[in-house]
């Protein structure tokens, strides 16, 4: 396992930052709204946020009319790279499932 699919996978071990990356597969959010969405805290969620933008999983910009906002949205890269672990793991286990089932059909 790479160190980024470690982080990936540590930054969505928690509840609340699972619900922030739900929530950006809708459409990009304010900080505000994902805090008020999730029922945190603004420091709370900013907490969560930097712990989500240090796994790469999401982005920050800002708007050219209020540098003070900023706007949060999904980076593919590391979904895409847990996703491609994912389907080695179950290619591994469907083919550790049809050898036993075998044994015990054969037995």
């Amino acid at each position: 396992m790479t160190a980024s699919l470690d982080r990936t996978l540590a930054a969505l071990a928690d509840p609340h930052r699972r619900r922030v990356v739900d929530l950006l597969r809708a459409r990009p959010h304010r900080a505000g709204e994902l805090a008020q969405a999730v029922g945190l805290t603004p420091p709370a969620m900013s907490r969560h946020l930097r712990t989500l933008r240090q796994s790469g999983l999401i982005e920050e910009s800002h708007p050219d009319f209020d540098a003070r906002v900023r706007v949060y949205q999904l980076r593919a890269g590391p979904m895409d790279e847990l996703k491609a672990w994912l389907e080695i793991a179950e290619a591994h286990w469907v083919d550790q499932l049809t050898a036993l089932k075998a044994h015990v059909e054969g037995a």
